[in-house]
């Protein structure tokens, strides 16, 4: 029985072979954006913008948050993801009233906007629904 133990014991994996073959990658984080880069970021955005209006001291927010950093992941390269905190001239700009709250743009226009915290399958939905129509109107989500 010890030669068995000893045996097994004996036969330690390589940090190689240790290491599954692909370790998982991190989620692209968003995008942190300012009044001052605002305007430029979304002329020259060509995919589906998501930019998430929120701030530090907002609970729920922090969850939406997390959402947007599994949004990324879930969907790769058909979607950008951006944030905004403390910089008062945006958030009025486009009438953001309350936190946290999500913007979506299409060639520098709003063409959906989700306000508060909501079920990540819903939002899930909701991005794949835009991704799907280019065309949708902001009615159509």
């Amino acid at each position: 029985m010890m030669g068995r133990l000893w045996k097994r014991l004996a036969r330690r994996p390589t940090p190689q072979e240790a290491l599954p073959a692909a370790l998982p990658s991190r989620p692209p984080r968003p995008r942190i954006l300012t009044d001052a880069d605002f305007a430029a970021a979304l002329a020259e955005e060509e995919r589906l913008l998501l930019v998430d209006f929120w701030a530090e001291w907002c609970q729920p927010c922090t969850i939406m948050a997390a959402y947007v950093d599994f949004l990324a992941a879930d969907f790769g390269q058909q979607l950008a993801v951006a944030a905004l905190d403390e910089n008062p001239e945006t958030p009025a700009r486009y009438q953001v009233m309350g936190l946290p709250t999500l913007i979506f743009f299409r060639r520098g226009m709003e063409v959906h906007r989700q306000i508060g915290l909501c079920d990540y399958a819903e939002l899930k939905e909701t991005v794949a629904h835009l991704l799907a129509d280019p065309d949708a109107e902001p009615t159509d989500v």
